[in-house]
């Protein structure tokens, strides 16, 4: 199958806004919110963001799979390409109107997120890569605007202080922490959803050090979008993540703009 990855990409960009704006219109409204099976909230947002991506990748890429947070059940194969999908990431802050929650969508190539969009409703900024390719940044009021980003270099990080971003929401704190003791100079970040990845891409921030439950959808399309960057996500035995596994658990990882072999204290 011979894709046109660039046009997909700016497609894919489109769809997402598509979604972006009847999330951001449902987060100007009271909304319901019910919990699912695993005791996580879902809304309104959720499952309409979920109709519009479904819908118009359905469109676009008529013989590629679709795997999506909110309807795991109809899917019981996975290729060796396929569409993941989190029509909303960061449904705790969406319900605690913090604006830190993203539309995800990411197309998986051999078990690794080949390309990925990263839509901030609320802040109105789009995250674009396609690995290999690079990445960039486009925000709604200039829609003709890609801003290309790339994660910080090691040498340039200025007087050596590590920036670290972490979940708001979710996390084991004393593991973090443990992590981070072989860094004499640190500042953490708190930030929600996918947007984690997509600082470090913009050079932001630098390590994004991941010990709580996190699953596929929620990870594929930052990740992505950091590799394009420049940057890495491996788990902690150094091996890059793998997508599409039964359960789409992933494991503890560290997400960085360098090798997770080197150290900014070296």
């Amino acid at each position: 199958m011979k894709i046109d990855y660039i046009y997909i990409l700016d497609k894919i960009i489109e769809l997402s806004w598509k979604a972006s704006d009847r999330v951001f219109d449902i987060y100007n409204e009271i909304f319901d919110i019910t919990l699912k099976a695993d005791r996580s909230p879902v809304t309104a947002a959720d499952i309409a963001s979920h109709e519009i991506i479904i819908r118009g990748l359905s469109q676009l890429t008529p013989d590629i799979p679709i795997i999506s947070e909110e309807d795991l059940e109809h899917y019981s194969f996975i290729s060796d390409i396929f569409w993941l999908v989190d029509p909303l990431d960061g449904t705790k802050e969406f319900i605690g109107r913090n604006g830190e929650f993203t539309v995800n969508i990411a197309l998986i190539k051999n078990s690794q997120p080949i390309l990925g969009v990263v839509s901030a409703p609320a802040l109105q900024v789009s995250y674009g890569g396609i690995v290999g390719r690079g990445a960039f940044k486009i925000y709604y009021a200039s829609l003709e605007k890609k801003i290309p980003i790339q994660v910080a270099l090691k040498d340039s990080i200025q007087h050596k202080v590590l920036k670290i971003v972490g979940s708001r929401s979710h996390g084991n704190t004393t593991l973090v922490n443990e992590y981070l003791s072989q860094y004499s100079k640190t500042e953490f970040i708190a930030v929600g959803s996918s947007l984690k990845f997509c600082h470090i891409a913009e050079g932001i921030a630098h390590i994004y050090p991941r010990f709580g439950r996190t699953m596929e959808w929620d990870t594929a399309a930052g990740q992505a979008v950091l590799v394009a960057a420049g940057g890495c996500v491996l788990s902690l035995d150094g091996e890059p993540l793998v997508y599409g596994k039964g359960g789409f658990e992933n494991p503890h990882f560290i997400a960085q703009a360098f090798p997770v072999e080197e150290s900014i204290d070296d």
